[in-house]
Parts: C-alpha cells; structure tokens; sequence
C-alpha cells in the first residue's frame, strides 16, 4: 500500500471533524503526564469537544480550502487539535482552565468562526461564558424588573384589601422598587 492511501482515512477523518465545527483549537501537549492528559481529555469530552493528536501534515492537508488553513503557521512541533461543534468557545475555554493546573500545555492558535486569533486572542475567548451561562444571566436580568414590579402590584392589592391609603403608599413604594434592580446589577457586576 503506497504511503498515500495510508494517510488518506487520517485526512478524511480530521475533514469529517472540522465540517461544520464553530472552532478549532492547536495546543502543543508536551511534557503532560499520563494523569494530566487523561484529565484534560475527559474535562474536554464533557464539554462537547473532539480532542486528538494529529500528524502537522496531515492537518494542513486536511484543512486546505478551509477556514481552518489559517492556522497552518501554528502547524509546527507538536500540536493536537481540539474541535468543537456547538460552543464556539468550549475548547478554548477548558484548555485555559486546564493551562491554570499545568504549565505544560500551551494553546498556540485557533479558529473562531472563521476567525484566526493567536495565543493571547484564544485566552481572551476562553473568558467569554458558555452559551447555557449567558442565556441564564439574560433570563434573570429580564425576570428581575417584572418581579419587582409583581411585588408592587400585590402590596397595593393587600393595602387595598387592608382598607388603607394604597395610592399614597404604593407611590412612595415604587421608586424604591425600582432602585433595587438597579442596586442589583451594580452588585452583579
């Protein structure tokens, strides 16, 4: 078998991986021990991304025509790809995480969306949240001003049932309310 026909399931492969892929990460994996290796494999699989040491030649071949040809000068030494298909920033995300725990693992480049960024534009990234984590801080800044506002309408509605002066008090009430989301945010913040 000529060393062509060999190499082509491996191109294949990386193809079928970076089809559709939201980004591609090259790290350089030397000098990680077995235990860290295994580690960062797993925290990289839980989080939805397809993680593998490749041949630099083999990726270059495969990323040819591709968005993913921009990261052909990181292409040297060691380097294993990380993909992810759903979450743009996932990859490089667990990769910085990990990068906190053993300063053996070195992030040289990614794609983002057909965006080239090098090692210090991927740390950046990875402090973007994840999609879940964004969505639920949208939800909770939208859900707080309607909760407080329920909360004005219904001591209104118990001063009225009480027989109080409910317009007076419920007018002096409500700009407080209206404060606290504000008091909220800053501590959010």
């Amino acid at each position: 078998m000529a060393k062509v026909e060999e190499k082509q399931p491996v191109v294949k492969e990386i193809s079928a991986k970076i089809d559709g892929a939201a980004s591609a990460v090259i790290v350089d994996a030397r000098g990680l021990t077995v235990t860290e290796d295994t580690a960062l494999r797993k925290a990289l699989r839980e989080a939805g991304v397809e993680y593998k040491v490749y041949k630099n030649t083999m990726m270059k071949i495969a990323f040819n025509g591709t968005d993913f040809a921009q990261l052909d000068p990181y292409l040297n030494g060691p380097s294993a790809l990380a993909v992810s298909k759903d979450d743009a920033t996932a990859a490089a995300r667990v990769i910085a995480k990990f990068q906190k725990t053993s300063d053996k693992l070195q992030m040289k480049g990614g794609v983002v969306e057909g965006t080239l960024y090098d090692e210090a534009g991927m740390a950046e990234i990875a402090k973007i949240p994840s999609r879940e984590e964004l969505l639920s801080k949208l939800l909770g800044s939208i859900q707080s001003p309607m909760a407080n506002f329920a909360r004005v309408i219904k001591q209104i509605a118990d001063k009225k049932a009480e027989g109080g002066d409910a317009p007076a008090e419920a007018a002096a009430e409500a700009p407080a309310a209206e404060a606290a989301p504000a008091e909220e945010a800053k501590t959010e913040a």
